[in-house]
């Protein structure tokens, strides 16, 4: 999720963002930002950049970037919207999808109508999360949304909310006639959520899973620079563990990579 502003001002942790390895294709980078010319300007940056598919965030319910008229707000502007979708098309050598919500609220619900907008500007695809902006990311997600949007248009539609495990795919895909389904945040700390059979993690495959994510990090980047970051996605690997607080507490006192990895290790 990257913003146009970074962007087209070329703003070096922006930059760093679009850093990739081939075994992360398909890569999409997603754009936030609500002036047209501007995200027209950052899509055609991005064409210059090795990566599969522009996104576009029509979703996010943080209220500094709705404040911007940004991401979900753009639902409550349907013509600014459509603007957006049809600039970044014309200015994209890649697909360009658009990430939307249920709507703004229970009282709002407009995916459908928002779908077949995004289809009209020219999106590829578009992904769902069926939770309106009201809802953030309490309650849950309403799946009957997403089955009104695949009724409603002719590109593929992408599940998004409450899935946390292949059964949860394959319910998604059964009832809601989705394309396909995205995964957010249940797969923070436990990359084991992609495997198709059912995992349940034990307190070693934890460590094991984490120590490999830290391999990694070590070999793309440079750890002690974002050490924070780290320790967060770090202490996410030991949620709903017994003892997992404990555990945490001693991720976020480490002082440094190498501790980090020691302490995983031990």
């Amino acid at each position: 999720m990257i913003s146009c502003h970074g962007l087209t001002y070329q703003q070096p942790p922006t930059i760093r963002m679009l850093k990739t390895t081939t075994a992360e294709r398909p890569f999409a980078v997603q754009l936030f930002g609500a002036e047209p010319e501007i995200m027209a300007e950052a899509a055609a940056i991005l064409n210059d950049y090795d990566l599969d598919i522009v996104d576009i965030n029509m979703g996010c319910p943080v209220r500094k970037v709705i404040k911007k008229g940004a991401g979900a707000a753009l639902m409550r502007n349907p013509k600014l919207a459509a603007e957006i979708i049809k600039q970044v098309v014309a200015n994209s050598r890649r697909p360009v999808t658009v990430k939307f919500r249920s709507g703004w609220n229970h009282d709002e619900i407009t995916a459908p109508e928002f779908a077949r907008l995004a289809e009209a500007s020219g999106a590829s695809a578009v992904t769902v999360h069926a939770r309106t902006w009201s809802d953030g990311f309490s309650g849950r997600a309403d799946w009957r949304i997403i089955a009104m949007v695949a009724e409603a248009v002719n590109i593929p539609v992408i599940g998004n909310g409450d899935v946390k495990s292949s059964a949860d795919v394959q319910a998604m895909l059964d009832e809601t006639g989705c394309q396909a389904v995205m995964i957010g945040r249940a797969a923070l700390g436990a990359p084991w959520v992609f495997q198709k059979d059912e995992f349940i993690p034990t307190l070693n495959s934890r460590r094991r899973a984490l120590a490999r994510h830290l391999e990694l990090i070590a070999l793309h980047l440079n750890p002690d620079q974002c050490l924070g970051r780290i320790k967060n996605h770090a202490g996410r690997y030991f949620k709903g563990q017994a003892g997992g607080s404990a555990i945490r507490q001693k991720i976020y006192a480490c002082q440094t990579f190498n501790d980090l990895k020691a302490l995983i290790s031990s």
